[in-house]
């Protein structure tokens, strides 16, 4: 979806710990800061996923840390982050 530029969607499918620490449009002006002078994206591969019971300042659930090894059109390198939660 924020491949997609698909920002509020994404944020209506996010977990509620994640809706609670930033609104819907928060969330958006900061994606677009953040992804526009990125560029599109070239490619994208997993490089772990870590299962987690527990989270620096978040409440114990379960969670999936992965970490992504990722290029896009103007960022040869980058690893983002990606941290799903059950609900």
């Amino acid at each position: 979806m924020v491949d997609s530029e698909k920002y509020a969607e994404s944020w209506k499918e996010a977990a509620d710990l994640f809706k609670n620490a930033i609104n819907q449009e928060q969330w958006q002006q900061s994606l677009q800061a953040v992804r526009k002078p990125l560029g599109k994206l070239v490619t994208r591969k997993v490089k772990t996923k870590t299962h987690k019971t527990s989270l620096p300042g978040a409440a114990d659930s379960e969670y999936v840390v992965i970490e992504v090894e990722t290029t896009f059109e103007h960022k040869k390198s980058a690893i983002e982050t990606v941290t799903p939660m059950m609900n």
